[in-house]
């Protein structure tokens, strides 16, 4: 336990992942909660009057051992988990919000913030300490502070019962993920199969002593079997499963779990005076109200559709001239798609793949942050990891200096939830005249490299290295003095901004030049297939909007106004009514797998990714107009946009850098929809 409880002796202060022992962890979490409490009872015991450094910021730099730890724990959760560690973060995460709740609802502790933020305009503050005293004193009223004690007693309840049922639909789609699979015995099924994706699926079938090949609900062996497999019926197999994840009347059906936490969150909302839990959350977001985000999506829904219906006629008709299909189902749309895109382009991943193998095209992402703001990466050995697969990088500026430690975590493996993310071991700030440097991780689950090749990546999930390439470097290059406000700690409509417009260097002849080679023969990336890439960047760009759209309304549906839900499968149908393209599926529900917004911090939030679009590309557009690797512009970037965090308001340092506000034609434009 005294591992997780005291400084790290490590090189750079890194977790010292090899000597922490499981058990561990509760005992860890329980002293340094305690060590917590301490550090607030400290500033509310303070005989001295309340002051902006005795009050705010040493209530920001308060419970740091306990974040560290929570950081830790909860990133190997979702990296690398296990039974008992799943046991532990149901015990832990009730104790955790209880302390959460604890601070936000000391009466002592709000009237210092109080006092302090009443005499705002005569402190004479930065504009980051001005922000950080407005982000605590809203926290508190946001939290609860100024509510009658039984409704504060009433608010604790909600919060612990939130931590855990939020934590049980996450725990249950891991479940069902892990819990499927397709064994195939006879070769036959499989035509239509890459050699790559066979041989992994080989492989998987090996680990489990089987002959054959072995299919799971993992990405990386899930979309190529749905993307190529000829045999029409394993692949609805293979969709029904995906789609009935958590949603079959077993022991990890997410239904109740779903109903309850929009109801709980919708009394929290309440409780503190607001109409619904999207306006509660929006309140701290660019979009500021539910209002605003409907007309933005409902928008955009007017401007896509007509192209999306267009493109799924198209769809349709490409699938009945080449097999006589009458109706195009879910199960169709990624392998008709592939085919109509080979047929329209001469292009499909796997030729594209051998030109993306995962090293160079890391070490592409490298070199584009090189080029733009001056940053070098070395991996180095000597940093513990938590796992073999992972890759330790100390990242410098030009003068050597550690700017970051970088983690890189690639394949899927069993204890690691599905998707993509970046995420952080330890924040960055400025204390006693140190610049403590951050520890910064990216997690994705891409191909795995087999016994004949290495990891070759499919285009997609080279755009996804990229996206999540680009949360990490806001994490790495962030320069604030405060750890609540560094890094990506933005708001959230403005977090994807970094990721989204990391992906447009994929696109470019130039950026892929650095990277895409072929991974036998060294030769770059023909150019008409870079050609290709980017005229098919707006492939089928119209049912993908409205895809993304659908996630967005069902969203807004769920949180923007009180609901009674009797059915979740009836409420999600008519949510996305005016989004649907393919024939519903019975046995298929979407929300009860929803995690971004269930499970994750994207409830009311799932719309920022197309808002971060619109910022992604004008600021891309920017790029463009003055040369892609243009050092001036990036570095406006990096100065008012990666190095700030949540400083000031993310329309003015967006401004700062672009000199307007964004403008949406950009993003239509790119888009093909106009």
């Amino acid at each position: 336990m005294k591992i997780l409880t005291s400084t790290f002796t490590t090189k750079h202060n890194t977790a010292p992942f090899s000597q922490i022992k499981i058990e561990d962890y509760q005992p860890a979490f329980e002293a340094n909660i305690a060590k917590a409490r301490a550090e607030i009872d400290a500033i509310t015991q303070n005989p001295e009057a309340p002051t902006f450094e005795n009050t705010i910021e040493a209530l920001d730099f308060s419970g740091q051992e306990l974040d560290r730890l929570s950081s830790i724990f909860f990133n190997l959760n979702s990296a690398e988990t296990c039974d008992e560690m799943q046991k532990i973060a149901q015990e832990v995460s009730p104790l955790l919000t209880a302390f959460g709740n604890d601070i936000a609802l000391n009466e002592e502790l709000f009237k210092r913030v109080k006092a302090v933020h009443d005499q705002k305009d005569n402190l004479n503050l930065t504009p980051e300490q001005s922000t950080l005293l407005d982000k605590k004193y809203k926290s508190f009223a946001r939290n609860g502070a100024l509510l009658s004690e039984d409704k504060k007693t009433r608010l604790r309840e909600i919060d612990a019962d939130l931590a855990k049922f939020k934590l049980t639909f996450g725990e249950n789609v891991l479940a069902e993920t892990n819990n499927y699979k397709l064994h195939i015995s006879n070769e036959a099924d499989l035509k239509g199969l890459p050699d790559g994706a066979k041989e992994m699926a080989r492989s998987l079938a090996k680990a489990d002593d089987l002959d054959g090949w072995l299919f799971t609900l993992d990405f990386p062996s899930y979309l190529p079997f749905v993307t190529y497999v000829d045999n029409r019926e394993l692949r609805k197999e293979m969709a029904i499963a995906a789609g009935k994840k958590a949603f079959q009347e077993n022991e990890y059906d997410n239904q109740e779990n779903v109903k309850t936490i929009v109801k709980l969150r919708h009394e929290r909302a309440q409780l503190l005076g607001y109409n619904s839990h999207s306006h509660f959350v929006l309140e701290e977001r660019m979009a500021q109200n539910p209002e605003k985000v409907q007309s933005f999506l409902n928008d955009l829904l007017e401007k896509a559709k007509p192209a999306a219906q267009k493109e799924f006629a198209e769809l349709t008709a490409f699938a009945k001239e080449l097999d006589g299909l009458e109706s195009l189902e879910k199960w169709d749309g990624a392998y008709y798609s592939e085919k109509l895109k080979q047929k329209l382009f001469s292009l499909d991943d796997e030729i594209l793949k051998p030109y993306f193998k995962l090293e160079n095209v890391l070490n592409g992402a490298f070199t584009v942050a090189e080029k733009l703001f001056g940053i070098t990466f070395k991996e180095v050995f000597d940093i513990d990891k938590y796992h073999d697969d992972v890759q330790t990088f100390e990242v410098l500026d030009f003068e050597g200096k550690l700017v970051a430690v970088f983690y890189s975590d690639f394949f899927p493996r069993k204890g690691k939830r599905n998707g993509a993310w970046m995420t952080s071991f330890k924040p960055q700030y400025i204390r006693n005249g140190v610049n403590e440097r951050p520890h910064v991780s990216i997690v994705c689950n891409f191909t795995p490299p087999t016994e004949t090749k290495p990891s070759l990546l499919t285009f997609n999930e080279v755009t996804t290295l990229f996206h999540e390439f680009g949360h990490a470097l806001h994490g790495m290059l962030a320069n604030t003095t405060y750890p609540s406000l560094s890094g990506t700690s933005v708001y959230w409509d403005f977090v994807e901004l970094p990721s989204q417009v990391m992906e447009n260097w994929c696109y470019e002849p130039e950026a892929l030049a650095l990277f895409a080679k072929h991974y036998e023969t060294g030769a770059i990336i023909p150019q008409q297939y870079v050609d290709k890439i980017k005229e098919s960047a707006s492939f089928l760009e119209g049912m993908a909007t409205l895809r993304q759209l659908s996630f967005g309304l069902l969203d807004m549906a769920y949180h923007a106004k009180p609901q009674t839900i009797e059915n979740v499968k009836a409420f999600e149908k008519a949510a996305m009514d005016h989004t649907t393209l393919y024939p519903d599926v019975a046995e298929n529900c979407m929300s009860v797998s929803f995690s971004h917004i269930f499970q994750g911090g994207y409830s009311s939030g799932y719309y920022s990714y197309k808002w971060a679009e619109v910022l992604d590309a004008d600021a891309f557009a920017y790029f463009q107009e003055n040369g892609i690797f243009n050092t001036e512009v990036a570095t406006k970037f990096k100065d008012n946009v990666l190095s700030k965090g949540g400083t000031e308001l993310p329309m003015e340092l967006y401004k700062r850098f672009r000199g307007q506000e964004p403008k949406p034609e950009a993003l239509l434009k790119r888009a093909g929809l106009i």
